[in-house]
């Protein structure tokens, strides 16, 4: 780290009572339920498409609900006969078969009617007869609209459906196969398997300056001891430990990440992770001097962590979660970090901003000197899926959900989760297609990116609730064409970790799109998570995207990201690689921790659904902006770094930092980092603004509070807020 039109303000209103325990009956009979094997064909296309209806009974059964693959949800009519349903394929495509999973209120006659405009309708089926249940109805036809017409009600109620699926598109050719290796850039080695040390080696030697390069790699060691290692982690490397437990895999050695490639300055050490592993340091303690986009998650450091480089110079902020370090943590220079849901023995000095949420042995809240930021407990975590051996069987582990979280998930007894066979998931190696990744989504099948560089000329799409894409060594998806890298239905449960976005050249509306517009489920109970996946616009190319990560999903956890308009590297410039904005938050009840934004040519974080909350921001403002005028916002000085609608009456933040770098032009003022409605349910603690070096500079920290920077001239010296308003 080197020094688009307003979305509608949405009053929705939750599920009641009963549909929530409907979800979770539904949800603990899908766990318990095997699936069958997939199938070749017919294809399901309706589910996660846009869908209206004619009426709707209430507040809990939209008509989304019918076509978000979740048998929790559903659509209800209003209590009168002639009411329809309607989705929307996308084009015109061959149908099959149409599945109708009735709720108690069903029809008794009803038709399904095909139309490829919208307009004019053909009859595909009809029956007087119906019988409710599951039906399965035969069709022939191309269409891009589908419609279940009621006619005749069965009961005084409306039409009730808790699944309306559409089945055509032709012959996929055979069911693509769950499992099978992990291809040539996993490295899966066992205490036996010689010339450990010599491949680390190679691999950092071709990684340790390859800022953006297409090398991926990930080391994955097998449960057991390992003597005299040190692992030196370069870019987009990764490893981790293939235990239940970090314990079960012991590196007598260290996992080490330092700054020689850039003369001591660690401020641009992305782009790497270590999981799963205990670690014995040489000396006592182990050195992991990281910036943006470098997790630790889930490590047992028998002795100390330093977080600086050797020599002690720059480093730009990293995140540790779900780990145990014995000894005590030397912050040093790092500027700004985030620990969450850890044991530590100790912590030595603050910078800038250091947040601990769910922390044993936190250092108490000290903002603005020392300048930590401490929550005893995380309101809700789950922690990233991981890949590991079940005696020779490899699967994939899912922790459950913790609320007022403390203290990591395994130091004490068995792990809580879920464990999900290699089997149920697609592994995704280089060259495969995004059309080949979505037939293995529509077969039911997780995905399990192996390291590699994946272009995707169609959006990739997770329509079904409780998938899982996981990555390994920083597996990375370019969009070609503008298209949306990745969105996902408005359903429950959806995992994504491990991943990196990066923007093509042709500019893509979004990146990530996390539920679709208007989007209104409730997922308090199963919430769909973010770990561990990054954007990037530029430096490893031109590259242009006008909004990165939209939100639109209630109750997401965006745990971990960098979301990162690039200030270096190939193509950057104002308009080169164009980013105005890098997250738009309309869900509500979504939770960031850990959240990082950096250089967007307006807004970096826009909120405008209700309840939202943050533990830890950073954010830079872009560097480049080439003269004031660039950068004005009507009568406002400058974008907000991170800015909360008028509309919303209820968020809370903790523990953000804002700074400037305007090296183009540095008279820029800003006339604040952060803008919030001042309303008793909008709060903040801990902010602060920072000018580098006094180039450019915030006239206020939050609105029209906190003192400017300027009388802190060159020096780099913060401007901080304790409490807002």
């Amino acid at each position: 780290m080197p020094p688009a039109a307003s979305p509608p303000a949405r009053g929705r209103v939750r599920r009641g009572l009963a549909g929530a325990v409907v979800t979770a009956l539904a949800a603990t009979l899908l766990a318990v339920v095997p699936t069958t094997a997939a199938q070749a064909a017919p294809l399901l296309l309706s589910q996660g498409k846009p869908v209206t209806a004619s009426s709707q009974e209430h507040y809990g059964t939209p008509a989304v609900g019918a076509v978000d693959g979740d048998l929790g949800t559903r659509w209800s009519s209003a209590a009168s006969d002639a009411q329809w349903l309607q989705v929307d394929l996308g084009s015109s495509v061959a149908l099959s078969q149409v599945v109708l999973r009735w709720e108690a209120a069903y029809a008794k006659a009803y038709r399904i009617e095909l139309s490829t405009d919208g307009t004019n309708w053909s009859t595909a089926y009809s029956t007087t007869t119906g019988a409710g249940g599951t039906e399965t109805v035969a069709v022939s036809g191309t269409a891009r609209y589908v419609r279940m017409q009621g006619v005749t009600r069965a009961t005084g109620y409306g039409y009730s459906l808790w699944e309306f699926q559409v089945y055509g598109g032709g012959d996929a050719g055979p069911a693509l196969p769950g499992g099978g290796d992990l291809g040539p850039n996993v490295h899966i080695v066992d205490p036996s398997t010689p010339g450990i040390q010599d491949k680390l080696d190679q691999v950092f030697k071709e990684q340790e300056s390859a800022q953006f390069g297409s090398g991926r790699h990930a080391f994955l060691f097998k449960p057991g001891t390992y003597n005299n290692l040190n692992a030196q982690i370069g870019f987009y490397t990764q490893i981790a430990g293939l235990g239940l437990k970090p314990d079960d895999t012991t590196i007598n050695g260290d996992v080490t990440v330092d700054a020689g490639w850039f003369n001591g300055n660690a401020t641009q050490n992305f782009w790497r992770g270590a999981e799963n592993l205990a670690v014995a340091p040489v000396n006592g303690t182990d050195r992991w001097a990281v910036s943006q986009a470098s997790s630790f998650r889930r490590m047992h450091v028998k002795g100390g962590l330093n977080l600086a480089p050797n020599g002690y110079g720059w480093a730009s902020g990293g995140y540790i979660a779900d780990s145990k370090i014995d000894g005590q943590v030397g912050n040093y220079s790092q500027q700004q970090w985030y620990t969450r849901d850890s044991s530590i023995g100790g912590w030595s000095n603050s910078v800038w901003n250091q947040t601990f949420s769910g922390v044993e042995g936190a250092p108490a809240t000290g903002f603005p000197e020392p300048r930590y930021t401490t929550l005893d407990t995380t309101p809700t975590s789950r922690e990233k899926p991981f890949l590991y051996l079940d005696g020779t069987e490899y699967k994939v582990f899912a922790p459950a959900k913790r609320t007022n979280a403390r203290g990591t998930t395994w130091a004490s007894g068995t792990p809580q989760g879920e464990s999900i066979p290699l089997s149920k998931f697609y592994v995704v190696k280089p060259g495969t297609t995004a059309a080949t990744i979505n037939q293995a989504l529509t077969q039911g099948l997780n995905l399990l990116f192996t390291p590699g560089v994946y272009h995707v000329d169609q959006t990739i799409n997770v329509n079904r609730a409780r998938t899982i894409v996981l990555g390994l060594g920083l597996a990375t998806i370019v969009p070609d064409n503008g298209v949306t890298a990745m969105k996902v239905a408005d359903v429950d449960g959806v995992r994504l970790a491990g991943f990196l976005i990066d923007a093509g050249p042709v500019n893509s509306p979004t990146l990530l799109e996390l539920g679709p517009q208007n989007a209104s489920a409730d997922h308090g109970g199963d919430p769909t998570t973010v770990q561990d996946v990054y954007v990037r616009v530029g430096g490893a190319g031109a590259g242009k995207a006008t909004t990165s990560i939209v939100v639109n999903s209630d109750d997401v956890i965006i745990d971990h990201t960098w979301v990162w308009r690039a200030d270096h590297g190939a193509g950057v410039g104002w308009e080169t690689n164009r980013a105005d904005y890098g997250i738009r938050v309309n869900g509500d009840d979504v939770l960031a921790t850990g959240l990082f934004v950096e250089h967007f040519n307006k807004y970096d974080v826009e909120w405008y659904g209700d309840r939202g909350r943050t533990i830890f921001y950073q954010n830079e403002k872009a560097y480049d902006a080439p003269n004031q005028a660039a950068i004005q916002n009507g009568d406002t000085k400058g974008y907000a770094a991170y800015r909360v609608d008028d509309s919303v009456t209820t968020h809370e933040a903790w523990g953000l930092g804002s700074y400037c770098n305007y090296n183009v032009d540095p008279n820029i003022r800003q006339d604040h980092g952060f803008k919030a409605p001042v309303k008793p349910g909008v709060k903040f603690h801990s902010l602060l603004t920072v000018s580098l070096g006094g180039n450019g500079h915030y006239e206020h920290v939050i609105n029209n509070t906190g003192a400017s920077t300027v009388p802190a001239g060159t020096s780099t010296v913060p401007s901080t807020v304790v409490s807002y308003p």
